[in-house]
């Protein structure tokens, strides 16, 4: 198996009898919490996986791995799916909404100019979640990591002819949705959601009901994780015009955002807005907009303090 530089070149990876243990460490911790972070959406169960499989790593005979990186990306993809079905049961009992856990950097090692980077978006982590474990290993390690079928095939346990049935399935799955937004930045993206960003940041700390309502697109929807529990908040996603105007310019819903600290900072590499008080993330709010770049299609605010440890606010406070 042959792997792909920076360019989409093939290249040939070390075999793992040539690098001590501390270098196949270093060298390809990135590249697997690249996987496991698309693959579970979560930090520390992504760190979890990347741990388990390195320890793995150390205790076998490494002189018959003749290609490291697609051992550690099979051996990773392993675990995540086992994590994933383990997590589908807790998920069904969890009070309100699940979402992905943001971050303010990708955690990417040398290996990260190889992949995609809209991959790394919150609409695509959020996408993810409407697969089922094995479709959503297939689609990420086709999607984001350009992996063959039958490189996938190994990794997953599939045939090949399954594997490619597989990501059509999957891909059509998401097709519809993905569709209605613009997930794929394309040149000036982050410009563009920067500005909507700031006018809907507006909006919202004024209770500007007319600029709200410009700025919410045909059939917006958002969606609150509170941490099941942890924080009381929006328990069923609002879809709407009507619904998502009254919850965002209500002055007895959410009004503890406009009493926090605001800031913009880069969210799974976009801008997003972030909630601090006395020093402590409280919230982040990612928008995605819709085709246009100028109405929002869906906004999505996490809440869980589970979710906060890995996001880090920019200096600039917003402006209104």
């Amino acid at each position: 198996m042959e792997v792909r530089d920076k360019e989409g070149l093939e290249a040939e990876s070390p075999s793992a009898e040539s690098l001590g243990m501390e270098e196949l460490y270093q060298n390809y911790k990135g590249y697997a919490f690249s996987i496991a972070y698309r693959m579970l959406g979560v930090v520390a169960d992504a760190e979890d996986a990347v741990q388990d499989t390195f320890a793995e790593l150390q205790r076998r005979d490494r002189s018959g791995i003749q290609n490291i990186k697609a051992y550690v990306a099979k051996g990773v993809t392993n675990r995540c799916l086992n994590m994933l079905n383990s997590a589908r049961s807790r998920r069904e009992t969890y009070i309100g909404e699940w979402l992905p856990e943001p971050v303010s950097t990708g955690y990417d090692g040398p290996e990260a100019e190889a992949e995609r980077k809209d991959s790394l978006s919150y609409a695509f982590l959020v996408l993810l979640e409407r697969l089922a474990p094995t479709e959503r290993a297939v689609f990420v390690l086709r999607e984001a990591f350009q992996y063959d079928y039958e490189e996938i095939a190994g990794m997953v346990g599939k045939t090949e002819s399954n594997c490619r049935q597989i990501f059509s399935r999957a891909k059509r799955t998401l097709q519809a949705e993905r569709a209605a937004t613009s997930p794929s930045p394309s040149p000036g993206y982050g410009a563009v959601k920067e500005n909507l960003l700031r006018r809907f940041t507006a909006a919202f700390t004024s209770y500007d009901v007319g600029g709200m309502l410009k700025l919410l697109g045909e059939h917006p929807v958002l969606v609150a994780d509170g941490g099941g529990q942890e924080v009381h908040t929006i328990l069923r996603p609002m879809t709407g015009r009507k619904g998502v105007l009254a919850l965002l310019t209500s002055r007895r819903v959410m009004h503890y955002l406009r009493e926090w600290e605001q800031h913009y900072g880069i969210v799974n590499g976009e801008p997003g807005l972030i909630f601090t008080h006395q020093g402590e993330i409280k919230g982040v709010i990612c928008l995605i907009p819709d085709r246009s770049g100028e109405q929002i299609q869906n906004i999505y605010l996490m809440m869980d303090p589970a979710k906060m440890s890995r996001i880090t606010v920019h200096p600039e406070t917003p402006r209104s």
